[in-house]
């Protein structure tokens, strides 16, 4: 059986393919128009998120049995495309969760003390000590949007910090860490508000301009989930009229990013969708990825 990786993955995910008895190409950089052509060939394909798994690919792989993404979101893979065809798709929600939560926690210390503004005005040439006078993250309160494995780790960490962390999610979830609240209750309690969510028809632009309104002035917005779910045209005006003190976001409606307007602002700071990119959660992700389709395979002759 062939498998075609697109997107780079660990060395020791794809060993562990080849020692499984699979023939692999590696073709990062593929572009559409060559994938399209070349899917036939393959049983499975493994992409992170820069190949876009589309209907068509799908269609064209007349051989395809498992499609599996090296990462947590599904969003450039047709999942229902696949499951018409009754192929696999299979992800690796487990694998980068503490890089998320991690980046997600940097992010919060970086608004709090104005690193990056800082650190640009020393490159500047200036020493403006009473510029920067920042906050601290301890006693604060901390909304996290969504308790599953990265806003689950987020809350262990800034439980240690002395933070208070307020919790929302679906009803019935009850958060492992932290106090359950409503959605309303959140926005009007926190001094940081952390989105942990993925993006659906439900949480498109659950920060929008009425949810903006609702919140502590001075407050401090992070998403390292996925763009979409903040109205960034909202979150604009939000930060202009002083409701939000600052923001930081590493994912964006479009991306990659080509309204760069946002960054116009001083309280804006943030990574270009980098969460997931650690050393340790990316070797996670690769050999994660290449058990489970292999074994999807396996299971599959």
């Amino acid at each position: 059986m062939k498998i075609i990786i697109t997107d780079p993955i660990d060395p020791e995910g794809v060993k562990i393919l080849t020692d499984a008895g699979f023939s692999v190409d590696e073709k990062p950089g593929i572009t559409p128009e060559e994938l399209l052509k070349i899917i036939p060939d393959y049983d499975a394909i493994i992409v992170r998120s820069a190949t876009k798994v589309t209907a068509e690919v799908i269609n064209a792989g007349k051989n395809l049995k498992v499609i599996g993404r090296a990462g947590v979101g599904l969003d450039n893979v047709d999942r229902k495309a696949a499951e018409a065809r009754g192929i696999k798709v299979v992800n690796t929600p487990e694998a980068t969760s503490i890089s998320v939560a991690e980046l997600a926690l940097g992010l919060m210390f970086a608004c709090a003390r104005s690193i990056p503004q800082a650190t640009a005005s020393l490159r500047s040439g200036k020493w403006e000590k009473k510029a920067f006078k920042g906050i601290e993250l301890f006693g604060k309160t901390l909304g996290i949007i969504g308790s599953g494995r990265i806003g689950t780790e987020l809350a262990k960490r800034a439980l240690a910090l002395g933070m208070k962390v307020l919790v929302n999610d679906l009803p019935g979830i009850q958060p492992q860490y932290g106090e359950p609240c409503s959605l309303d209750q959140l926005l009007a309690k926190s001094d940081f508000i952390s989105l942990h969510i993925p993006k659906t028809p439900e949480t498109y632009h659950l920060l929008n301009k009425e949810a903006f309104a609702k919140m502590k002035k001075g407050v401090i917005i992070i998403n390292c989930a996925r763009g979409g779910v903040i109205d960034e045209a909202a979150l604009f005006e939000a930060i202009q009229s002083g409701q939000v003190a600052a923001a930081a976001l590493d994912v964006f409606e479009e991306e990659p990013l080509k309204d760069f307007r946002l960054f116009s602002l001083p309280q804006v700071i943030g990574t270009p969708h980098i969460g997931a990119q650690t050393k340790e959660g990316q070797r996670r992700a690769g050999i994660q990825i290449a058990e489970k389709v292999r074994d999807a395979l396996k299971g599959a002759i």
